[in-house]
């Protein structure tokens, strides 16, 4: 069992690494940001990231990838539609369940 001094190690250097990838783009970038390529880039950013994390937790979600497969489908076409967030959640888990009931 991990004792309370390594324990509070721990927190220590994840509040100062949080901390640092805060403030170094604050201490670098002192004037305003003027370049298109940059502002887009750093506001999709989040997006690509998000997804790159999300993604391969989706398609291996299921004991089936096929199941996955449909349910992610489904969740692409009702947000083309722009159904909302709960719609397209219970939609697409519904598919997934209808899938393996079927199948």
């Amino acid at each position: 069992m991990i004792n309370l001094s390594k324990k509070l190690i721990a927190v220590i250097l994840m509040a100062a690494v949080t901390y640092l990838i805060r403030v170094i783009p604050i201490a670098i970038c002192r004037t305003k940001i003027k370049s298109r390529f940059i502002k887009s880039f750093l506001y999709y950013i989040p997006f690509a990231v998000l997804g790159a994390m999300t993604f391969p937790s989706i398609l291996f979600s299921t004991a089936n990838i096929y199941y996955s497969i449909i349910g992610t489908a489904t969740a692409l076409i009702l947000a083309y539609f722009e159904k909302g967030l709960l719609t397209v959640a219970l939609s697409s888990v519904l598919a997934v369940y209808l899938c393996g009931l079927i199948f």
